[in-house]
């Protein structure tokens, strides 16, 4: 009796309970990289975290599907690197919604140009696939391009990526690396012939402010890597998209811009080196130059005119002869002249005149005013 009352009692509970079948088990998560560009793209992870190849936040795989592939630019680094060649296209190409990361040949802090100190986003061993390479100049581009670890990095790194901008003397790495062999190319305006010298094979162009070859871009100095910068957002994205970054840096962009630092008349004038002084002024454009400077060396106006008129028959760019004349006048008052002329590497014809005086407000100083005009081109 008692075990029927059981049975009857069991049989009630299960009437009463409806059974409820066991919860599957939950499906493992998966995690990717946002498709950056980089060597882990097609690899998946069990926890969450930080990419291995580009440290970038995982994503869970499914629910947020990666949008369109991100612009990244790769930042080359060393020791002497001008500030503003990277930081100034980083500026551009952060607004513009890439990302942006530094490699070097290692991990020690990097010292680049007035001090500023970086601690490099990646080396040369553990650096992503990038769709832009950007080669920056400065002092240390000299010790660069002849580094052949830095020119190999270069070389595998230009070969993979989308595109390749150079700024300032960063070319003479690219050109080191036989980058540049048979295209057109620019630098800062101090380093042409050393451009011209490493790539014999380029053509080296001093009136532009930068040449685009299609997927190699070179820059002339410093800020010219803004508007190269710039020029590489409009053809990655839009010229509209470029205008309008632009105005969030509140940057004149003009793309059909002519100014080119190398093309202004004083590379023309002799380098002058062995003066010393300070200028009052300095002023110019493509087809005159005039400085008024204060000189303490050396400190005569005889010593002064010997050792210009001995400059200016070097007078670089040349297609003739230069021509001297010196005129002394007796009344140190009244100044003595030096004139010259000559045909520049243009076709037309150049002439120079500095007037050497006393200075009637620094004593054993002397003021040198000096003019260079261009004549009219020939038709």
């Amino acid at each position: 009796m008692k075990i029927l009352q059981s049975l009857f009692v069991c049989a009630a509970i299960l009437t009463a309970t409806p059974l409820v079948p066991d919860a599957p088990a939950a499906t493992p998560k998966h995690y990717i990289c946002p498709s950056c560009g980089c060597a882990a793209d097609d690899r998946t992870f069990d926890q969450p975290g930080k990419c291995p190849g580009c440290g970038m936040d995982l994503i869970e795989q499914g629910e947020n599907k990666p949008g369109p592939k991100q612009t990244t630019v790769a930042v080359l680094l060393f020791d002497g690197a001008e500030v503003i060649d990277y930081a100034g296209p980083w500026e551009v190409f952060g607004q513009a919604g890439f990302k942006v990361f530094t490699v070097a040949e290692n991990s020690k802090p990097v010292d680049a140009a007035f001090g500023q100190k970086i601690i490099p986003d990646y080396t040369f061993e553990n650096a992503p696939s990038t769709s832009i390479l950007l080669v920056p100049g400065g002092g240390g581009s000299r010790k660069a391009m002849q580094n052949p670890t830095v020119l190999k990095w270069v070389q595998q790194a230009a070969h993979n990526s989308e595109h390749v901008m150079s700024v300032c003397t960063g070319s003479l790495i690219l050109a080191k690396a036989g980058l540049l062999d048979g295209l057109s190319a620019t630098t800062f305006h101090g380093a042409l012939d050393l451009l011209e010298q490493a790539a014999p094979k380029t053509r080296v162009v001093h009136d532009q402010r930068y040449v685009d070859n299609g997927k190699i871009i070179t820059t002339a100095g410093l800020s010219s890597g803004i508007d190269g910068a710039l020029h590489l957002v409009s053809k990655v994205k839009s010229k509209g998209f470029a205008q309008a970054t632009a105005l969030t840096l509140e940057y004149q962009w003009d793309p059909q811009g002519k100014y080119a630092r190398a093309a202004l008349a004083d590379r023309y004038l002799p380098q002058t080196n062995e003066f010393d002084g300070d200028f009052l002024s300095v002023d110019g454009d493509v087809d005159r130059w005039q400085v008024e400077a204060l000189l303490s060396k050396p400190n005569s106006t005889v010593a002064i005119l010997d050792l210009l008129g001995k400059q200016v028959k070097s007078t670089p760019h040349t297609k003739s002869a230069v021509v001297v004349q010196r005129t002394d006048d007796p009344n140190p008052a009244h100044g003595s002249t030096l004139q010259w002329n000559f045909v520049g590497d243009d076709n037309r014809r150049w002439n120079g005149q500095a007037v050497v005086q006393p200075s009637t407000e620094a004593p054993q100083k002397s003021v040198l005013s000096l003019k260079l005009t261009g004549e009219s081109k020939p038709n």
